[in-house]
């Protein structure tokens, strides 16, 4: 008899042993001649090696199916076990696969063209209104290169600007005052990432979340970096940020240009680096719209009113 002890790297445990351990009770059913024993990420196996070797193969290729597709069902193991191409249905435009085995699309014209500057290009800028999906889709396609492993970490970064209220009167110490900031970060990663290999990832600083005034100083290699709201960047702190780009790294930087925080005095470091940069190969811009809000229908709508009101403005100045 043989020991073998197989480590599962990128698998998330619930979702790749099942509820309560039934996808491991229905393997060692499949595999009656094996004695079977898993444990976080380690699954320990004893038995003939012949049956062993077997045995590997097949919980690399499940482990290969679960990272691809954040899902492991019954139905997908006994296809796998038995050499059958497990059934996957194939879906236009589609990023990753979230929780569950949620297809996480590209939604939009606009959120297509991002996902393809994004392989041709090591730096887009994605500028569109609220609801257009441009920091989702961003933070999708990064996802995806840290899954099948174009990448070794992922950077997300926003500043720390107050859209009418102030930093100071948030409770808490620095971390508390930040992280309502980064949160929409958070929710997007919620939505992709099962919980504990989240809570892994973050903790190992492969997904890193900071503001970012904790960027400078640092080159970032082997890392998609995403700049959020770089609308309320000012020019030193967007140049700061994007010569942190470093060797197999790729940046999306999002914004929307029509919600600048900052003080009037102070020019958005976004448009202006759109502006210098614009003629510099390897670098993209995509232009979102009101078509491609994915939001609440009433998003779309507000949006439009607002653009509205400021165009009838804009006339009644003239």
């Amino acid at each position: 008899m043989i020991e073998r002890v197989i480590i599962l790297e990128n698998v998330d445990p619930v979702v790749f042993f099942g509820i309560n351990n039934s996808n491991i009770q229905l393997l060692k059913t499949l595999f009656p001649k094996l004695r079977i024993v898993a444990r976080g990420n380690v699954i320990k196996v004893i038995g003939e090696e012949e049956e062993l070797v077997r045995f590997e193969e097949k919980i690399h290729e499940l482990e290969k199916f679960s990272i691809e597709m954040n899902v492991l069902k019954e139905s997908d193991i006994l296809d796998i076990v038995k050499g059958k191409a497990p059934t996957i249905v194939n879906v236009d435009n589609l990023i990753i696969h979230g929780l569950n085995g949620k297809p996480i699309l590209a939604r939009t014209a606009n959120q297509k063209k991002l996902a393809e500057a994004f392989d041709i290009n090591d730096m887009v800028f994605a500028i569109g209104p609220a609801g257009s999906g441009k920091t989702y889709t961003a933070i999708a396609l990064a996802v995806r290169a840290l899954k099948t492993k174009q990448v070794r970490k992922i950077i997300l970064s926003r500043p720390a600007v107050e859209a009418g209220e102030k930093l100071g009167f948030l409770p808490g110490d620095m971390k508390e005052k930040i992280d309502p900031y980064l949160q929409p970060l958070y929710d997007a990663l919620e939505d992709m990432i099962p919980p504990l290999k989240l809570k892994e990832y973050l903790e190992n600083k492969i997904i890193q979340i900071a503001p970012l005034a904790f960027m400078r100083g640092r080159t970032l290699n082997d890392a998609v970096i995403i700049l959020d709201e770089a609308q309320n960047t000012t020019k030193p702190q967007i140049k700061m940020f994007l010569t942190r780009l470093g060797i197999n790294g790729k940046m999306i930087i999002t914004g929307d240009i029509t919600q600048i925080d900052l003080p009037h005095s102070q020019p958005s470091g976004l448009l202006h680096a759109m502006t210098v940069l614009k003629h510099i190969k390897g670098i993209a811009t995509v232009e979102f719209n009101k078509k491609d809000i994915v939001r609440h229908k009433l998003v779309q709508r507000i949006v439009e009113a607002y653009e509205e009101e400021k165009n009838t403005n804009s006339k009644s100045e003239v």
